[in-house]
This record gives structure tokens, C-alpha cells and sequence, in this order.
């Protein structure tokens, strides 16, 4: 059964770990990925975990982690040693909460019975599987090295493993239409998933895809086909019992991520590993920071620095106010009004709101939180820029 979330307003704290490598760069992919064909020094990498890890600890003394998160990357091409070696420095320096959730990120090629054991007995309690499609000729235009039969194999080795899983499925690909969709989600939410991610395609700067795009080498749906498409996921997730609690998250109730609850929440969370970002209150406020993002320069800094941190900002009050609102907002939950006034000093602009409902696109619940409305999260970016002017 999966353990309960906290309250909304206690946020809590995670730690999330970048393993940076990955077997190929996916066209769409903006993370932070590096392939690599030899073989990584994962006792080098353990070494500099834990010296970077000590020194958030220092810089955040006395937490007590709820979730921990390993991102990437592929984080399923460590070794299990590596992952306990990399928990064990966690709990050294912080305590770990009695129901802390540890999710590891797996790719369906890394997928196998013993592994999967490996990790569990290493610490992992939870893994996400990046299927992405249930398509193969769409695996194939996203750059993903598995197929359908061997997606679907992978779902079946990490719920026979793990009581807490998640897959991923991108949508709004190429010439797809709701029917072919609505089949595809449907065969995926069969598997009775606890949590699933359902990621509109964007064209992110700097891939193959925005490349392709800009030679007209691969359409992508216009805003009417978008919002056939979003209809459908509302529709069918919902009717599986997996409705949305952020705008591209579905969960059975109480099977959420509670590491992203950190992020969406507003919470506070320790970055390590290349191209990490963390959010640590410090007695001078909150910062805002990023580690170096090649994998071999990381390495070096923190074996040089003690620790691989190369963006240190001190957040004020407005950009606390507007990351607040572009997060929490995400979520069905919505925000706290009053939270938000503590962070900046002033209140949200009630003629703003007013305006918002009238339109429809947000409401307040019983408790006096805002938050958007069904038809308002299809326009989510316009409703927050709304909010923030």
C-alpha cells in the first residue's frame, strides 16, 4: 500500500541524485544525458557523491529526508552497490523519515528480474520506467531502444518486484489522433498502474527534434489536435480511477509521487550529481543551485571544491513568489493564498483572481485555496503569467 503524503502545508524535504549517463541521447531530450560506450568508474562517482552529499548536509544540518530521487540519465545502469553506497552516505549525514520513499528512474533495456531485486535490496522502494510509447514505430521516432513487448515485460519485472511503480507515455507525437490514443492509454492503464506520467511533447531548444522541426522535417500537432488529445487523458484516466493531481501526473489516491510533492509544493531539496538543482533554506533565505553539468567536470570540481556547485542565488522575495505560483499551480490541490503572501509580503491581486473566475479558469476550494480549474490547466502557462504580473 502506499504510504501516505504530507500535509500540504509541510512540504518536507528530498534529496534528488543525477546519474548523467545514458546508453543513446533520445531526439526529444533536453536533460542532462551523456552517452558513454566504456566503462564508468562508479567507485569514483560514489567517492564524489559522498563528499558532495556532506557538504549540503552542511549547508542543511538536521533534515529528516522523506523522499529521495535518482534521475538522469539512466540510473538504472548503476550498479546496485553504487545506489546503496549513495544511500548509505544520505542516511549518514541526514535521517531518513520511517516511510521514506526512494524511486529510481529504469529504462526498459536495463530491465531484468535480478537487477530489480538488487535494487530493492540496496534500499530503492520505488521505481519509474521511461516506456514513453506503447508504439513501436513511435519508439523508434523517439529514439528509444526497447519495444512495445519488451516495455510492457519491463512494467511486469518492476510490479513483481516493487509494491510502488510508475511508467511514463509522451503524447502529442507526430500525425497521432485521439482514437489511436485513447487505444494506447488504454492498453497502458490495463496494467493497473498506481501512477502513471502522461508528458505532452514539447520541442525543447537544442535537440534533434527542434531541428527536425525547424526543417520541416516532422510535424507536430496543432493546438486543436493538443486539446483533443488532453481531453482524452483527462477522460480515460479518470474513468481507470487514476485521476490527475498535477497536470501530467495520475495516481491512485495515496500512490503519488511524494518526491515531486517536494518540488511542486514549494519544498525544500538537496541536489547532487552533474547538473543537479537544489533548493536549500540557509539562515540567510532560500538558494537556488546547480552543479556542474559535464560529468568528468563535476568530477574534478568536487574532487578539488568539495563539491561541484556552480550557480549559488539567493532568491528575493518576487522570485520566490513567482516559482511558488509556476509550481503550485501545477497541482489540483492549488496553493495557499497565505503562504504566498508570507513569501513576498503582498497578497495576489483579488481583481486578477476575480477576472480568472469569471472566466472560469480557476476557483477556490472549501479550505480557501486557489487553484486552476479543469478548463483552465489546458492554458496553465497564460493563467500563472496572469497571476504573477
Amino acid at each position: 500500500m502506499a504510504a501516505t503524503i504530507r500535509n500540504a502545508f509541510d512540504p518536507g524535504f528530498g534529496v534528488y541524485v543525477h546519474w548523467p549517463f545514458c546508453l543513446s541521447k533520445c531526439p526529444y531530450c533536453d536533460f542532462n544525458s551523456h552517452v558513454r560506450r566504456g566503462e564508468i568508474d562508479e567507485e569514483r562517482f560514489v567517492e564524489a557523491f559522498g563528499v558532495e552529499i556532506a557538504h549540503r548536509a552542511a549547508l542543511a544540518p538536521g533534515r529528516e529526508v522523506g523522499s529521495i530521487f535518482f534521475g538522469g540519465g539512466t540510473p538504472s545502469l548503476m550498479s546496485p552497490s553504487t545506489v546503496e553506497a549513495i544511500l548509505g552516505q544520505i542516511e549518514r549525514h541526514w535521517s531518513l523519515a520511517k516511510d521514506v520513499e526512494i524511486t529510481l528512474e529504469a529504462n526498459p533495456t536495463s530491465v531484468e528480474a535480478s537487477r530489480f531485486k538488487g535494487f530493492k535490496a540496496a534500499g530503492v522502494n520505488r521505481v519509474s520506467l521511461g516506456v514513453q510509447a506503447l508504439n513501436d514505430i513511435d519508439l523508434r521516432e523517439l529514439g528509444r531502444q526497447h519495444s512495445v513487448a519488451e516495455a510492457l515485460m519491463a512494467v511486469e519485472i518492476a510490479n513483481s518486484v516493487f509494491q510502488r511503480t510508475s511508467f511514463d507515455l509522451i503524447y502529442g507525437r507526430a500525425h497521432q489522433t485521439p482514437t489511436a490514443w485513447r487505444k494506447e492509454l488504454e492498453l497502458a492503464l490495463a496494467r493497473q498502474p498506481e501512477h502513471i506520467s502522461l508528458y505532452q511533447l514539447t520541442i525543447e531548444p537544442d535537440t534533434m527534434f527542434e531541428r527536425m522541426v525547424k526543417a520541416g522535417k516532422m510535424l507536430v500537432p496543432d493546438a486543436d489536435m493538443q486539446r483533443a488529445l488532453w481531453d482524452v487523458t483527462q477522460e480515460v484516466t479518470t474513468r481507470y480511477g487514476l485521476p490527475a493531481y498535477e497536470v501530467s501526473n495520475h495516481a491512485r489516491p495515496g500512490a503519488e509521487s511524494r518526491h515531486n510533492l517536494v518540488y511542486w509544493r514549494y519544498g525544500e531539496y538537496a541536489g547532487v550529481g552533474p547538473g543537479a538543482h537544489g533548493r536549500l533554506m540557509t539562515a540567510r533565505g532560500r538558494r537556488a543551485q546547480s552543479t556542474e553539468r559535464h560529468p568528468e567536470m563535476w568530477l574534478t570540481c568536487v574532487e578539488t571544491e568539495g563539491h561541484g556547485i556552480v550557480e549559488d542565488e539567493l532568491l528575493n522575495s518576487e522570485q520566490e513568489g513567482d516559482v511558488f505560483l509556476l509550481m503550485g499551480l501545477r497541482l489540483r490541490e492549488g496553493i495557499d493564498p497565505q503562504r504566498y503572501f508570507l513569501l513576498t509580503g503582498k497578497k495576489l491581486s483579488q481583481s486578477r483572481i476575480s477576472e480568472l473566475i469569471g472566466d472560469g479558469l480557476v476557483e477556490f476550494t472549501r479550505d480557501n485555496r486557489l487553484r486552476v480549474s479543469s478548463e483552465g490547466f489546458p492554458v496553465l502557462d497564460a493563467v500563472v503569467a496572469d497571476l504573477a504580473a
